[in-house]
């Protein structure tokens, strides 16, 4: 209550003031050439009445029950016929001053009192000064509340890509695990020398997708690192059947790029990808050339009619759109015996 009442207190402080400043204006105008200070005083105070009765119907009534709703015919009527009730007062304003206060001598009134057009223009722009503050207080208003539209509607499209985004990594996690703990019960069972090594690169790996993943951004030389001890635990995996060439070109080793946006290419490679004369080979290039990530990843496959991409790699093609909307590059393609990806980000 104690707010209201002081914002109250302020508006009507506020309109008090201007029309003081309203009724001062007219008595210091209509005074040239006047001695009758008196005749002045009511003179002033009458026209002042009119402009304050004429502005808050126009402001409070006409405004916003008509012209701002459209409704501009029944506007110009009534714009009519107050006009003709303000000339009409105005008039009778001129005559009260020459009936009771000069006793019908035309010639003793002041020059300006008995011009009805000065009058009326001086009123008139009163009315038009309130009445226009009123038209851009409501423009002002509704272009306010036309960005606070857009930018809650633009807060909830955010909120939606990032619940999306969220989902899309919940599924990349038991995805990704699940072919990771695959790989570790094959060494379980061969119960190789090499376990508790791989133990710890899972570890690292399983880190990163359960911790890492949850920011916005990266560096890339931590996706590479944990590029480089999957291609460790897969080559321990396939032994002599597998042949990796990982090329690296960069050279700036503050570059940010989205976590897990790499690894699911390379997992799917290993995933997805058929040993050929019993041999799988894997050919992966990183190279970060100005402001533009190449990221290439070619792997031996026998294609198959009507085979249908992995999960991870539908969910990274969301996730690009996401994140990277139109500043990237995506190229999938399947040659003899190969499968191929090229990807380009705009960093």
């Amino acid at each position: 209550m104690n707010i209201i009442v002081i914002k109250i207190f302020k508006k009507a402080t506020l309109h008090l003031l201007f029309w003081f400043m309203v009724w001062f204006f007219f008595f210091s105008f209509f005074s040239v050439g006047s001695t009758n200070e008196n005749f002045i005083f009511w003179f002033s105070s009458i026209l002042s009445t009119i402009s304050i009765v004429s502005s808050y119907v126009f402001v409070y009534h006409l405004i916003p029950g008509f012209l701002i709703a459209k409704k501009e015919k029944l506007f110009v009527l009534y714009t009519f016929y107050a006009v003709i009730f303000i000339v009409c007062a105005v008039l009778m304003t001129v005559v009260f001053g020459f009936v009771f206060f000069y006793n019908l001598e035309y010639q003793k009134m002041p020059g300006l009192t008995k011009n009805s057009g000065v009058i009326l223009v001086c009123v008139f722009l009163i009315i038009v000064l309130t009445s226009a503050f009123k038209i851009l207080k409501h423009n002002y208003k509704s272009l306010d509340e036309k960005k606070t539209l857009e930018n809650k509607f633009l807060q909830t499209q955010l909120q939606l890509k990032e619940q999306e985004l969220k989902f899309l990594k919940m599924q990349i996690h038991p995805h990704f695990l699940f072919n990771t703990l695959n790989t570790l019960y094959g060494f379980a069972l061969k119960k190789s020398e090499k376990a508790p090594e791989m133990i710890l690169k899972l570890s690292n790996l399983l880190d990163y997708i359960l911790y890492q993943v949850d920011k916005p951004k990266v560096l890339l030389q931590d996706e590479i690192n944990h590029i480089e001890d999957y291609i460790s635990l897969e080559k321990s995996r396939f032994q002599d059947s597998l042949q990796v060439v990982f090329d690296k070109d960069v050279k700036d080793t503050q570059i940010e790029i989205a976590p897990m946006l790499l690894l699911p290419f390379v997992e799917n490679a290993f995933k997805h990808g058929n040993q050929i004369d019993g041999v799988l080979k894997v050919t992966m290039y990183v190279k970060v050339d100005e402001n533009e990530l190449n990221f290439r990843i070619e792997n031996s496959a026998i294609i198959k009619e009507n085979s249908k991409n992995g999960i991870g790699l539908e969910n990274i093609k969301k996730r690009l759109q996401m994140l990277y909307n139109n500043q990237y590059l995506l190229e999938i393609s399947s040659e003899e015996k190969m499968f191929k990806v090229n990807l380009k980000i705009a960093i």
